[in-house]
Parts: C-alpha cells; structure tokens; sequence
C-alpha cells in the first residue's frame, strides 16, 4: 500500500476541516470532488475572476447529497484579508490554489497579477497563521525556474524569471519560506507542471494548450503552435496533483515542511507529440481531425523546454505519479467531448 493508499483510507475515518481558495476553478473543484468524496468538510473561497459556478455545479452532480452539505461557499477576494479571515476560521488545512495564472495574461497586466498572486498571499499567509491552522500548502509554479538551462529541473537550481508570473510564483516562495522560519508555520509549495484535466477551461484568450487544442479539434478548427513545435513540457494529469496537495497538507514529516516540490510525471512531450496525441485520443472516442498544425512566432516569456525531478516529492512525502500524459489525456477526454459537443 503506497503512503497515498493509507492517506485516502485514513482520512473518511478522522475528517478535517479544508480551506480550498480559488474552489471554483480547475485545481480547486477537483480537490473539492476528491475531499467531499472522502467525507471532508471543505471550505471554498473564490471571486469567480477566472473560475466557473457550473464548476460547482458539476461537483455537486458527482458527490451524495449528504456530501454536499459538508461545503461551505464564502464568495470572495482573497485580496481582502477580512474574507480571507472569515475563510480561515475552524480550519485545520489551507490548499491555497486562487491565483491569476498565465504569462501572457501577466504580461499584458501585471499590476493585476502582482495584487492578486502576491498582495493575495500574503493575506491568505497571514489569516492562515492567525487561525493556527496545521498546515498551508500552496501552489507554486514551474514557471520559478526561468530562463535556468539544465533538465530535470531540480527544486533548489532555478534561473532568472521569465515573466511577470513567473516574479510572483517566485515572491511566493520567498514569503511562505520567511514565515515558515519566523513564525513557525508549516508551508509547502507545489510547484506544478502544465497541469491538465477535467473542469480545465478551453476557453478564452488564457486557455491551456490541451483544452485549448481539443476543442479546436472537436470544433474542426485551426490548431495553433508557438515555434517550431519542438518546445516540451512535463504535463502532469489533475489526479497526480489532487494527491500531491493531500500527501503534503497531511504529512507529519519535520523533514517534508517548509519546503517547495516538484509535482509532475518526470517526463517531456514536445508540441508536435502532443498535437499527435490528442488526435489519435479523440479517435480513440469517435472524433476525427484532418487538419495539419499551423505554426507560428514563439510566444514571449514562454521557457523553452521544462521537465521535472520529482525525487524529492516522492522521498519526502511519498508521492507517486500514477498517470502519465497518455493515460490522463485518455481520461480527460470523455469529459472534453460531453462538455464542448
């Protein structure tokens, strides 16, 4: 039995009390699924910038009407510390995901980045150890490793941000590390790779990739790549990131605290393999795309390639990667064809 495996039978036996910030988004509804399924109380803070209440809505249809009542709803902004406080109150667990992603998006309005992903932490920091919670596990980025050459990225080598994102990722880190040795408060960033899955929105000018390129390719249009098609990334399917988040809030480890981990599969799939990829899985499932890939300009602040070193999270808290890109991308699709057909 993996330390995974112990922690999901465990936690319906002694139920918590779980602030997840940023609920109603991609990561946060589906730590939300995951904790209300293993009979949690969850709290969920969200001003719905970037996430959906039909988020919510989908979750509530997966879970007992017994679970349900578990969640409480604060709607708010996390850049006001009295919601953020109200959040905090009776928690045991903070999974801080709420934040502005995207570089292109800090690109075009850092001001809105900066007040959010750092002015916003800082406020969920505070409230969270004034409330004495146990643990405060946020996520991090990959993005922190900036312009840094070697592969597989390692947590403690990182470069020059590349981006206004990036600088407040970073920022993060900077602040949970101070306050994990000055007040004694338990900390652990995530620094998640290309994360994707169910619930991830295909929409908008900030869209990730795989959504992004499936419903063109469901929709039968254009499919888009930035360069050449040969920058790679480590994606990283939602199931392995739901367990990263609650083997780090629950861990007992003095070792495993204040520190920040890789969470990703440990491998690379360039952008031509992920084109292919797709294609071949929503044929897999009855959906057929003639189309060639249409390349064009790299895209400013984008790191060419990245792959991560997931040692440390699988020494430190026992985590294990059990889907690779295939095996999630195959899982995510029958969501992807209900949802955008």
């Amino acid at each position: 039995m993996t330390p995974y495996d112990s922690l999901l039978a465990e936690l319906p036996i002694t139920p918590k009390t779980w602030l997840i910030t940023g609920v109603a988004g991609f990561i946060g509804s589906n730590l939300l699924e995951a904790l209300l399924k293993l009979g949690q109380r969850v709290v969920g803070l969200d001003n719905f910038a970037t996430g959906h209440q039909r988020n919510l809505d989908e979750v509530q249809t997966l879970v007992t009407a017994e679970q349900w009542q578990r969640f409480q709803f604060i709607e708010g902004d996390i850049r006001n510390l009295q919601a953020c406080q109200k959040a905090c109150e009776g928690v045991d667990y903070v999974l801080h995901q709420a934040a502005l992603g995207s570089v292109p998006r800090s690109i075009a309005d850092p001001i809105t980045t900066n007040d959010t992903n750092i002015s916003g932490f800082l406020n969920m920091l505070v409230a969270a150890r004034d409330a004495e919670v146990k643990s405060f596990t946020y996520a991090a980025s990959s993005s922190t490793y900036g312009d840094h050459p070697g592969l597989p990225k390692v947590e403690d080598v990182i470069g020059k941000p590349l981006s206004p994102y990036a600088v407040t990722k970073y920022v993060n880190e900077l602040y949970a590390d101070v306050f994990a040795k000055t007040y004694g408060f338990k900390t652990i960033g995530l620094r998640y790779f290309n994360v994707f899955g169910k619930r991830q929105d295909p929409d908008g000018a900030y869209a990730a990739v795989i959504p992004k390129w499936t419903a063109a390719m469901i929709n039968g249009e254009d499919v888009f790549i930035n360069g050449d098609g040969e920058t790679s990334r480590d994606f990283c399917f939602i199931e392995n990131t739901v367990q990263a988040n609650l083997l780090a809030a629950t861990s007992g480890s003095q070792a495993a605290r204040n520190q920040v981990y890789n969470v990703a599969v440990g491998g690379r799939t360039d952008l031509n393999q992920l084109f292919a990829a797709i294609k071949q899985s929503l044929a897999n499932n009855g959906v057929s795309y003639a189309k060639p890939p249409v390349y064009r300009e790299f895209r400013a602040g984008d790191v060419r390639h990245s792959q991560a070193d997931v040692g440390k999270a699988e020494r430190l808290l026992g985590y294990a990667s059990k889907f690779d890109i295939q095996a999630g991308i195959e899982r995510a699709m029958p969501w992807y064809i209900s949802f955008l057909k």
